[in-house]
């Protein structure tokens, strides 16, 4: 396996980064709207605008055929995205930035150890080992500390 190239390490990094940023934003206008539902529903709707300005810039609009043979478990990814932006517009507030952040991650690594050990979902098939578990349990023991702080 190849080393990945300076900037594909760094862009996962700034988008990560953006995260609580945006729980952030998207609770500050939950609070504004009155309504997290409403708050996550803005927050999709400048994001679409902006994707499909950018699909229609770069004239990359996916044909109808291509569209119809689509799987249903395909058009999830989205009702994901809009699920993680409701929650951390309502909980983000509630428990700050750190431990929203921190469950978060947690979350994404016991999915992501889960799909790389069965290959799910496209990613290529790597074993769970002592080490990557051990991180994952590490991460746990970080909530741990972070909710006695």
């Amino acid at each position: 396996m190849t080393t990945p190239a300076w900037w594909l390490l760094l862009l996962p990094l700034i988008a990560g980064a953006c995260l609580p940023l945006q729980a952030g934003i998207n609770g500050q206008l939950a609070r504004q709207v009155s309504s997290t539902l409403s708050a996550a529903l803005i927050s999709f709707l400048v994001g679409s605008l902006a994707l499909l300005l950018i699909v229609l810039v770069q004239r990359e609009a996916p044909s109808l055929g291509a569209l119809k043979g689509l799987s249903w478990w395909q058009w999830s990814g989205g009702l994901l995205g809009a699920f993680f932006i409701f929650i951390a517009a309502f909980a983000g507030p509630r428990i700050g930035a750190l431990l929203l952040m921190v469950l978060v991650l947690a979350g994404q690594l016991g999915m992501a150890l889960t799909l790389d050990h069965f290959g799910w979902a496209g990613f290529r098939q790597a074993p769970v080992s002592l080490g990557k578990f051990a991180g994952l349990l590490l991460i746990v023991a970080g909530i741990w500390l972070i909710r006695r702080g």
